[in-house]
């Protein structure tokens, strides 16, 4: 499936400038504060039920979502003096209550000086703890002495549908503690990432998101994360309903590892592999093995990097599918890895001298 943005280059990460216009808040956002218990006023008796749905579930969750500063501090060479710029702001949520807050990698892209503010209202230092820039996450951790945090609960993006229910909550132009409703408008999309590489099976949804949300949650009807705001496609720069999502299922695999490691443990094959354009110079479709690390799983599996002959012959095997997926790139290659972790194993179909081989593969960690 080809993605919107490569489409028509409009999709859009968000959350990395403050708006300020007046028009901006014209936009279909509801506003509600989030103040302490004691000052919440009743839910009125004659709403319906998904009013009262709605209500409940951002009473219950909006405590969990932060508004997420990026700053850069320099320094003068010649005095030492420092000076802090904000480069952008975005949203984040409490996965646990040790601290951590996940975010868009793309909200804390080149800063390195980060505030979290907490929906009572108090900021805290945070410091950065992993990135994902393939999948558009980030880890950040904050002291958690002296206050409770609310996590949220992870929920199933596996099993979701088309025109299921889904609450956004985040600081939308900087106002803090906003949810906007919406529906499930498709699935299985794809993006792409700061990195350059796709992000698969996306939530679609036409719930109003607006530079800002990026790093807030996406929740069901229960109040459950099932996934992580992180772009929009639009012709404006402003929400125009269609909004996706990083799965939930992508961000519970990752995240533990930014927290234990600072980083993904992405698979690989233990290959180089030649650039796509001699590829299309030599009339194939696929990825040509120009050399194989000794040792490596796909030493193990049998592939072979290229081989000449006194007659300037070229001997190569050619990468044409992995785990059932086409291989026609490098990018695809690529994309088909990260849908697994080291040591899964995985069927990698390739060419050699017009015959084709299949191997199971092991996978490594890529270093």
């Amino acid at each position: 499936m080809q993605s919107p943005s490569r489409r028509h280059r409009r999709w859009s990460p968000l959350g990395l400038r403050l708006e300020t216009a007046l028009g901006s808040l014209a936009l279909a956002v509801l506003a509600l504060a989030c103040d302490a218990p004691a000052g919440t006023p009743s839910i009125p008796p004659h709403l319906l039920e998904d009013e009262r749905n709605t209500i409940e579930v951002f009473r219950r969750t909006a405590p969990s979502v932060v508004f997420v500063t990026n700053s850069e501090i320099r320094r003068n060479p010649f005095d030492l003096d420092a000076s802090q710029s904000t480069r952008g702001t975005g949203s984040g949520f409490i996965w646990d209550d040790t601290g951590h807050i996940v975010t868009n990698f793309h909200v804390v892209e080149g800063g390195n000086r980060f505030t979290v503010t907490m929906a009572d209202g108090s900021s805290h230092e945070a410091r950065l703890v992993g990135v994902a820039p393939r999948k558009d996450l980030a880890v950040l951790a904050i002291d958690p002495t002296g206050f409770e945090l609310e996590p949220l609960q992870a929920g199933d993006s596996t099993s979701l549908v088309v025109g299921q229910k889904v609450l956004a909550i985040g600081n939308p132009f900087g106002l803090d503690s906003s949810l906007t409703t919406g529906v499930i408008s498709a699935l299985g999309r794809q993006i792409q990432s700061v990195a350059g590489t796709l992000i698969e099976d996306v939530i679609q949804t036409d719930a109003s998101i607006n530079p800002g949300n990026s790093g807030g949650p996406l929740l069901d009807s229960s109040g459950r994360l099932i996934g992580v705001t992180t772009g929009i496609f639009s012709t404006s720069g402003s929400s125009e309903g269609i909004g996706f999502a990083v799965p939930v299922a992508t961000v519970t695999r990752l995240v533990p590892q930014l927290i234990a490691y600072g980083r993904a443990k992405w698979p690989g094959l233990g290959i180089t592999a030649l650039p796509d354009h001699v590829a299309a110079a030599w009339g194939v479709s696929g990825v040509i093995v120009r050399s194989v690390q000794p040792g490596s799983p796909a030493a193990r599996a049998g592939l072979k990097g290229i081989q000449g002959t006194p007659r300037g012959h070229r001997h190569f095997d050619l990468i044409t599918e992995v785990d059932r997926r086409p291989i026609q790139r490098s990018i695809d290659l690529i994309d088909a890895l990260d849908d697994h972790d080291p040591g899964d194993v995985v069927p990698v179909r390739f060419l050699r001298d017009g015959r084709t081989w299949e191997a199971n593969v092991e996978l490594g960690e890529l270093k």
